[in-house]
This record gives C-alpha cells, structure tokens and sequence, in this order.
C-alpha cells in the first residue's frame, strides 16, 4: 500500500489530479484539509491597479433575467452574479479546484460526507457576517420536490445539510461523489444571507454591490470597499450593457463605448487582432455546440432519425466556416480532449451521406421535412451553421427547414420547447459533472429528453468508484451509450474568444468558461 508521501509525491509531479489524491488518502483514512495543500492558488501576474469603470457588453441576456440563483442560466446573469457573490469554491487558472468562502473541505473515508470549514469575518453587502446557516438556507434553495433550479438533479443525491457549529458545514450524500465539490463552484450556488426573498438585490459578499439591474439589458455596480479577497475588485465601478448584436458589440468595443467582450464575431475577428488598441483574448476549453433533439416525441424518439441527423452533418466545414478555425470537429458527445477521461477509442463520426440516407430510409422517413428552429441566441453563427447543415443534409436527401428565431425570448420560448433546436455549454470541470448538467434524466437542462437507463446508472456509480481506472472506464462508456443513442448532434468545439481594449490586463486565464471563468469583472484591471 502506498504512503501519504507517496501520493503527495505523485500530486507534486502532476501524476495525480487533486481530486484522486483526496480520494485515496480517504480511502487510507486520512483526512486532508483540501484547502491547507500547497496547491496553484488564483494569482495575479502583477499588482493590479484600481480605479475606472469597467464597461462589459455581453451577448446572452433577455427580459426575463433575474439574480436569483436558482434560475441563472446564461452568460449575462453569470458576469453579474460573480461581482454580487462568492461560493464556497472556485476554480484557479490551472483550472483545480481551490477555496473560496470555505478555507479548507474533506471528505469522509467512505466519500459519502463532505465537510466545509467556512472563512470567518466575512460580511454581506449588508453587514451580516457570513456563516453556516447562510450556506445551507442558499444550497436548500437548489432542493426540494418544488425547486426550479437548474442545479436540482445536482443535489438530488444529497441525503442532508447541517451546520456543525457556526463556520462549519457537514453534507451527507446517499452515496459517493467524487466530483461533488465541483458542483459548488458553479454560479447558481452562490451563497445568499439566510432568509433572502429579494434575490434582484443582490446581496452578496462579492467585490461589488448591486445600484441598477434592467433585466437583459444593463446592470451597475460599485466596488465593495469591505472585499475580503485581496487583489481582486479593482474597478471602481462596472456596467455590463446586454448588446446581443455581435456586430453592435464589435462597433461599441472599436468606438471606445464599452472595454470588453464576449463572443467575437469569428468571420472577423483577424481584423479585430489587427487594432492596436484592441487585443483578441482566446482559451481552450470544452465549450460546443449542441443541436438537440426531444427524444420523447416522433421523429426524434427514433434511433435512426438521430444517427442519420448525425451522419449528415459536415462539421469540417462547420470548423471553417462557423468558427474561422477557432475550435475543433465535435463527436456527439459533449465530452472533448481537454477531459482527463476523454474516450481516445471512440470512432470520429465523419460526414457520411450514404450513412445518413440508410438510417433515414431504415427509419421510413425519406419523404420527411425535419424543421430545425435556429437563433444567434445560442452562439455567434447559429443561423449560418444551421443553412450549412441544411445544405450538406441535401446531399443525403434530407429534407431540413431552417425557422430563424427571434434572439429575445429564445431561451424561455424555444430552447426545450421546440423539437429541435440549437444550444450552447461553456463545459465543466468533470465529465460527470458535464452529463450531470444536461444528459441525467432528472436534470433540469436535460435538453434533448433524453432517459437511458444504463447511462444514468453509470453516472451515478462512477461517482462512488475511487478506483481510478474503473471510474475512467464507466466514463468511456456513457460516452459510448451518449455516441451511438444519444439525442443531440455536436458538431463543432470552439474555442472562447473574446476581446478587449488594450488598456486591460490581467493574469493567468482560467479556461473552464468564457470571460476568464466569468470572473474578469472581480480579476481584470486597467493599466492607467
């Protein structure tokens, strides 16, 4: 049996994640402190320097945003809710999982109890002090049989949430999650004073406080002279304006009107480079983009009209077109190669016609029209990647009618009520966590419908396996299942690709979601 030095030994080398060392020195009964590790720490390449108003355009957004946590679900709200509130972890630039409102957590030997050590003296916006109870009347929030939130299936294995004295909190699951504390990082689970009913003020214990939010539109905050974190909330105050035209997003940076933003045009983006003042701000990551389908309703429940959507996609053109090479050719799934267990043994599903005709014919749907409802609300170019896939589909005789929908109102009134439709996801830390948030049956983004009852057995028993290997090889095989039934088409990767005014800087980039992980509004700064 390995030692404890032994484990530290392999951390140090990088032959071990974070999250398998917890795991093992669980399983040999040691506890660790997860916060006490001298693990990467988010740090600043330089002393930044404080002062000016931060200006964000940012598309996502619609009318009827709110800053309620639990109903968070894009971009827009995300950029806000990181100045209002903190979680009780985060992801750093390596993207590894370090504190935040907790100072340290450790797991039970049996992984089945997590256990939270909470920061001390840290105050809301309005001068109460933080402490456990604040923590478990917000994660409550996610729970319940009447809950709306996006995070529900997340805490639907959570047996039960206790203080344990005032700055420690004790979560108890019904089984093992290795990947549990991933879950707290998330925006939706920021922590809220105990009792709050006014979510749209914001209260929080971020780097800034809440003056004006218009819903889609634009919100205004000033810096938090009591921030707790050092070296963060540098603006002295920040206005983040809902601009969901690219091209108006693009003109407001170039002019001066506002000094950074979210998803570049990609067609061009080359001539944004070119601008002296501006600078073109790309990370790696998973993020794609997903066309689903509603498996519970014809024609989409079968089998065969899937694998002949899929087959009659051209997403090497998609690659080049769409992204401008700014991203790589998906598989279906929406786990890619920046995953630790990205399945290498999965075949690349190519465009294949003839492929695509034998399933659409297997399926006795050759005279079909298939009506795929297409939106720039989901990304940069979405109607223009859904006329190419109408195109290259023609080649195969499948018939797709492209409906443009209007960007306000895609979200609540398309996305999951439409038969088939086109989304987006920024990615997440772990593959569970991925299939978590929008493959698991119960889960509220379960956007495609999709209930297959071996793959939801997996991901509920991979999170209970310490064994590496065997996790890993449960992990290939929901990748499988998802590759050859599932009810979404993934064609394309992208790479986050964002822009700002040269006079912002900042330090190493987290890659998990745009924007620096949401957080360039607390982390960025200007140089004069």
């Amino acid at each position: 049996m390995k030692t404890m030095k032994q484990f530290e030994k392999q951390l140090s080398l990088g032959k071990m994640s974070r999250r398998d060392f917890l795991l093992q020195a669980s399983a040999l009964g040691i506890t660790v402190a997860a916060g006490s590790l001298s693990w990467p720490e988010t740090v600043q390449a330089a002393v930044p320097k404080r002062g000016g108003r931060f200006r964000l355009g940012m598309a996502g957004g619609a009318t009827g945003d709110n800053l309620n946590p639990v109903l968070a679900t894009d971009e827009f709200t995300y950029a806000i809710a990181t100045q209002l509130r903190n979680s009780l972890v985060e992801f750093d630039h390596n993207s590894q999982l370090v504190p935040e409102l907790a100072e340290s957590w450790e797991p039970s030997a049996d992984g089945k109890q997590w256990t939270f050590n909470l920061r001390k003296s840290i105050e809301f916006h309005n001068g109460k002090t933080m402490d456990a109870e604040d923590v478990v009347f917000s994660l409550n929030l996610h729970r319940g049989k009447d809950s709306k939130s996006v995070m529900k299936s997340y805490f639907s294995d959570l047996k039960d949430i206790r203080t344990d004295g005032k700055y420690r909190v004790i979560m108890t699951l019904n089984s093992a999650n290795a990947d549990f504390p991933t879950f707290l990082a998330k925006p939706q689970a920021a922590i809220l004073p105990a009792g709050t009913t006014d979510f749209n003020a914001g209260i929080g214990t971020g780097g800034y406080i809440l003056k004006e939010f218009e819903p889609g539109v634009r919100s205004f905050t000033v810096r938090n002279p009591n921030y707790w974190k050092p070296n963060c909330a540098n603006f002295d105050e920040i206005e983040i304006l809902g601009i969901a035209d690219v091209n108006a997003r693009t003109s407001a940076l170039k002019s001066g009107t506002i000094d950074a933003m979210n998803r570049c045009e990609l067609k061009t983006v080359k001539l944004l480079d070119r601008m002296a003042d501006i600078q073109i701000i790309r990370t790696k990551g998973a993020k794609h983009y997903p066309f689903p389908m509603r498996t519970d309703v014809a024609p989409f429940d079968n089998n065969d009209v899937r694998l002949a959507l899929k087959y009659a996609v051209d997403r090497e053109l998609m690659v080049k077109t769409i992204l401008r090479g700014y991203g790589s050719v998906g598989n279906d799934t929406p786990i890619g190669p920046s995953y630790q267990f990205f399945n290498t043994e999965l075949p690349q599903r190519a465009y294949d016609p003839d492929k695509a005709r034998f399933h659409l014919k297997k399926a006795g749907m050759l005279d079909h029209t298939f009506t795929l409802n297409a939106s720039d609300a989901a990304f940069t170019g979405a109607v223009d990647a859904a006329m190419i896939y109408q195109e290259s589909a023609k080649k195969a005789g499948l018939k797709i009618k492209v409906v443009r929908e209007p960007n306000d109102g895609y979200w609540s009134n398309v996305w999951m009520k439409k038969n088939w439709t086109q989304s987006y996801y920024s990615g997440t830390a772990t593959e569970r966590e991925m299939f978590f948030q929008a493959y698991a049956a119960d889960s509220k983004w379960n956007e495609t419908f999709w209930h297959n009852k071996r793959f939801n057995s997996l991901l509920k028993e991979s999170g209970a396996e310490l064994n590496t290997s065997k996790r890993r090889d449960m992990i290939w095989e929901m990748q499988r299942i998802m590759w050859e039934q599932g009810g979404t088409v993934i064609p394309i990767f992208t790479d986050f690709v964002d822009a700002a005014s040269s006079k912002v800087k900042f330090g190493k980039l987290t890659s998990i979601y745009a924007l620096d992980g949401f957080k360039c509004c607390e982390k960025w700064w200007f140089d004069s």
